[in-house]
């Protein structure tokens, strides 16, 4: 059996987490919720986790810049950026940052399934 990914959700939206968190759990995920950057970087840190989907646009840090902060830290960290503000300039500057990948809310359950698909492949091959 697969061990299970233990994954970080940050978004300052309660409701978008609580949604993402049982979407997660189906998918046999361990799941972390954080409001804003700055509590994701300091879960990182405290909970190791085998990736993580992030908010971009949130109060006190955003996403790109708790990216940026955890690309530091945790080079390898698969990150999904979420937002519903999806510029194409952001879009750009996380994949540039080493974001796995990047999903437009409102969101769609395959979309997740495929980003947390990518998480594992990846988890499995750094172990």
């Amino acid at each position: 059996m697969e061990k299970k990914l233990k994954i970080l959700i940050t978004d300052d939206s309660t409701l978008l987490r609580k949604k993402l968190r049982l979407e997660l759990e189906r998918l046999d995920c361990e799941v972390i919720e954080a409001a804003n950057g700055k509590e994701a970087v300091m879960l990182d840190l405290q909970e190791k986790p085998d990736g993580m989907f992030l908010d971009i646009v949130m109060p006190e840090v955003g996403g790109i810049e708790a990216l940026q902060v955890i690309r530091e830290v945790n080079p390898d960290m698969p990150v999904v950026m979420l937002s519903s503000a999806g510029t194409p300039q952001k879009l750009v500057e996380t994949l540039k940052l080493g974001a796995l990948d990047f999903i437009q809310k409102p969101y769609t359950s395959e979309q997740i399934k495929k980003a947390v698909e990518a998480i594992r492949q990846k988890a499995a091959s750094d172990a």
